[in-house]
């Protein structure tokens, strides 16, 4: 492995991963500098950050991501949309257009490792995915929802630009969901988003004891943000060979154990009524006004469980957090 200097650039460093990434970073002896680029304002000082130089910027603007990468060694790019309001071209520009952008800055740039945040979505919910899948499984479009078929399109269009720029090592990594305290309101005060949902169904449970909340009993990976951190920090610093690499927490959950986490009594649906729903309503044409957030229904038409194996013994990275330990952390003690 390199032990130079590096200068490491990372887009998206606001969200969950670079929650995970960017205190690993200031503690890394062999990274000088680190430059973040976002949409969100970010002021470093109010973190105990000392290597981050950080900018505001769009990453569908190339011309600013190439200004931004001079100088840099890596690049890891968390930039991207999963859902929410946004119209479906401008979270195509974002995700695909910027990702290319990203790519493309980097390399007129000259950096020599390129790392993406990818995702087990991007191998689809396939009745014949293997249940682990490992790394030899192809990734493949979903039938329906955007931000699986987003996530295998850009697989497949940077190793062809990767083809293209040989000098460029492309890394992929591709993580279940990531949960811990920067998850999606987790760190909010006690009138936050999960602790307002948390109280809630606890109420409504309280409330109506004879009626828990019926949940789907397929099993689920999760992964703890700094264990996604740390697996970046890994391929930054040029850990294993370039490529793909499944990340998730050693051991699987249910959405039985989330709602147990979240304060109510949870009623197991079984497996095979689970998928059958989910490939039938995934199958039935959605109007042009309903949000693209009911494609998600297409996630319980099969299980997305992944092998971890080859990052443990390529990369040498394990997960320090369990799949039951980071539930606790962003949700709270199961009741």
């Amino acid at each position: 492995m390199d032990t130079s200097p590096l200068t490491v650039a990372v887009t998206g460093p606001t969200g969950t991963f670079g929650a995970g990434l960017l205190p690993l970073l200031e503690r890394e002896a062999r990274v000088e500098r680190v430059v973040g680029i976002a949409r969100r304002p970010l002021d470093p000082s109010q973190h105990p950050w000392t290597k981050l130089d950080y900018r505001q910027g769009d990453v569908r603007n190339q011309d600013a991501l190439e200004r931004a990468f001079a100088g840099a060694d890596v690049v890891v790019h968390l930039a991207f949309m999963i859902t929410g309001t946004t119209d479906r071209a401008t979270t195509r520009s974002i995700n695909v257009d910027g990702t290319l952008n990203t790519f493309r800055a980097a390399a007129a740039a000259g950096v020599k490792r390129f790392v993406y945040a990818s995702s087990v979505a991007a191998y689809g919910f396939h009745p014949d995915n293997p249940v682990p899948m490992d790394e030899e499984w192809p990734v493949r479009p979903a039938a329906r929802l955007f931000y699986a078929q987003e996530k295998a399109e850009l697989e497949g269009l940077l190793q062809e630009e990767a083809a293209a720029h040989p000098e460029i090592e492309l890394y992929l990594l591709r993580p279940p969901i990531v949960l811990g305290p920067n998850a999606a309101g987790a760190k909010l005060p006690a009138d936050g988003l999960l602790a307002g949902i948390r109280r809630l169904l606890a109420d409504g449970a309280a409330r109506l004891p004879a009626l828990p909340l019926p949940v789907p009993a397929l099993p689920l990976q999760v992964i703890h943000e700094d264990d996604v951190g740390s697996a970046l920090l890994l391929c930054v610093l040029g850990a294993g060979a370039p490529g793909a690499y499944n990340i998730a927490a050693d051991e699987t959950v249910t959405a039985a154990d989330v709602a147990r986490h979240l304060g109510v009594r949870p009623l197991p649906i079984p497996e095979r009524l689970v998928t059958g729903a989910g490939r039938a309503l995934s199958a039935i044409p959605v109007p042009a006004f309903v949000p693209p957030a009911v494609e998600w229904v297409e996630v319980l038409s099969h299980p997305a469980v992944m092998d971890t194996g080859k990052a443990k013994r390529e990369l040498g990275w394990s997960p320090r957090h369990s799949a039951r330990e980071t539930l606790s952390e962003t949700f709270g003690d199961p009741v």
